[in-house]
């Protein structure tokens, strides 16, 4: 290592390595190399339990609760997830803080000739050199070992059977509602992509599952059943027993699978969010005391004060209100037009929107403009500075395709532009109006707009 210091440059001279390898929508489905590589490593995947967690919507938020819960139980905690919103260290979390800088840069220094043994065998093989989420997971397995934590949080990046994290053995095995999303990589039905996901249920493990449609809940069901592993199912076992709605969130009352947890003060938005906290604290009760024993509501009241969700209905800015959130499918984005409505009070939105090319943006404006008719009289459509990201003005004809008005659709190539003139728009509207911007779709649109907005750091 040299003496230099390590700043925030040398984390994005890494990040720019990474990035020059097969891009995260080209991950393919194979588990060797992540083998091979956690092999010549030593096995840093097994060097702490981890709860395992995939699923269509709902993933990080439910992983920020499971982290929260963990650390108020004094457990030292590990987290992964992705995509990250400004800074790829987000990825990788310790005790509730993205990697130092440091870290990150000193421990891939660490693995990178173990990379280079791994890409090398792959190349005389015929195949692609270890993909950029590839080199991440393997990154954060060897973070994790090295610090060393007591549990890990894993997200899963896509599906479940062949995704990088999936070279781990989760003692929790937790599954988020499945949905119809990217069906050209998964499956086009919840049958198929259940399929997918149940390849994190192996013999060991614990089931957690959120109340799903019957055609994923019969893989999931089997998929628990052959691997002999005990399930509980939200809806079923556990659940959302109550939820009173709030400035700053929602008082919700749990009924887990092994105790009943009233009261508590969740300081997020949306029916959505209460049912990932049931799926949180079902997983909690699972790791902790074997799916038998109760969770100490002081311990569960503490973590309360301590999720957080980035990019997930958060407001960055009053007056206008503007809140960001990142539902990048049509179910996402059901959830989140529910919650906006049930909690903010406003009369009018104006919706600022960005979406990726592997999403279903004809679905995903369909539902905005069904969920939003009566609030949505603005839709101003914008696009990332991502490559992947679909065009402002094909959006636009999109938008038309699906029914709104010409006179409606605002094009803004630019995100900057597209939040000003959401704001000009809301500032010229009619007095005893309250109005909102909500800035939605990709999260890349809403990485991009938190850091022009100066939101807090993740």
């Amino acid at each position: 290592m040299s003496d230099q210091p390590i700043d925030h440059f040398s984390v994005a001279s890494v990040y720019a390595e990474l990035l020059s390898r097969a891009p995260e929508n080209k991950m393919e489905p194979r588990m060797e190399p992540m083998r091979m590589a956690m092999d010549v490593l030593g096995e840093p995947n097994k060097a702490a339990p981890v709860i395992h967690i995939t699923g269509t919507n709902g993933k990080t938020s439910t992983a920020r609760m499971i982290e929260a819960g963990l650390l108020a139980h004094d457990l030292r905690v590990g987290r992964y997830t992705s995509p990250h919103l400004s800074k790829v260290t987000e990825r990788i979390v310790l005790d509730g803080k993205p990697v130092p800088d440091e870290t990150f840069v000193r421990i891939w220094d660490e693995i990178r000739p173990y990379i280079a043994m791994v890409d090398q065998k792959l190349a005389s093989e015929g195949h692609v050199p270890l993909t950029y989420f590839e080199c991440v997971t393997i990154l954060a397995f060897a973070v994790f070992a090295d610090e060393p934590v007591d549990v890990v949080v894993l997200e899963v990046g896509l599906g479940g059977i062949t995704d990088a994290t999936n070279v781990a053995d989760g003692q929790v095995q937790v599954i988020t509602p499945i949905s119809l999303d990217h069906t050209d990589l998964l499956g086009d039905t919840e049958r198929d992509i259940a399929l997918e996901k149940a390849g994190i249920i192996k013999p060991g493990g614990y089931l957690i599952s959120a109340a799903q449609v019957p055609e994923a809940a019969d893989v999931l069901l089997q998929a628990a059943k052959d691997a002999d592993v005990p399930f509980r199912f939200e809806g079923v076992e556990f659940g959302v027993e109550s939820r009173l709605p709030g400035v700053g969130g929602q008082q919700v009352t749990i009924q887990g699978i092994a105790g009943r947890y009233p009261d508590l003060l969740l300081p997020l938005h949306g029916a959505h969010q209460a049912e990932n906290f049931a799926l949180a604290i079902a997983a909690l009760e699972a790791f902790i005391g074997g799916g038998e024993q109760e969770l100490n509501l002081e311990n569960l009241r503490l973590a309360c004060e301590h999720i957080t969700s980035p990019g997930r209905l958060e407001v960055v800015r009053t007056g206008p209100t503007v809140i960001i959130d990142a539902a990048h499918n049509p179910a996402g984005l059901e959830a989140s037009a529910l919650a906006v409505k049930e909690n903010f009070g406003l009369t009018r939105l104006v919706l600022v929107l960005g979406i990726l090319q592997d999403k279903d943006a004809r679905e995903m404006l369909e539902t905005i403009r069904t969920q939003y008719e009566g609030l949505v009289e603005d839709l101003c459509v914008t696009q990332s500075t991502s490559p992947r990201a679909i065009a402002a003005e094909d959006l636009a004809e999109l938008a038309q395709d699906v029914g709104f008005r010409e006179d409606q659709i605002h094009v803004a190539e630019r995100l900057d532009d597209a939040i000003e003139w959401a704001v000009t728009t809301l500032d010229e509207a009619d007095a005893g109006v309250t109005g909102g911007v909500l800035i939605t779709g990709s999260i890349t649109v809403v990485g991009e707009a938190r850091t022009l907005l100066g939101a807090e750091e993740v």
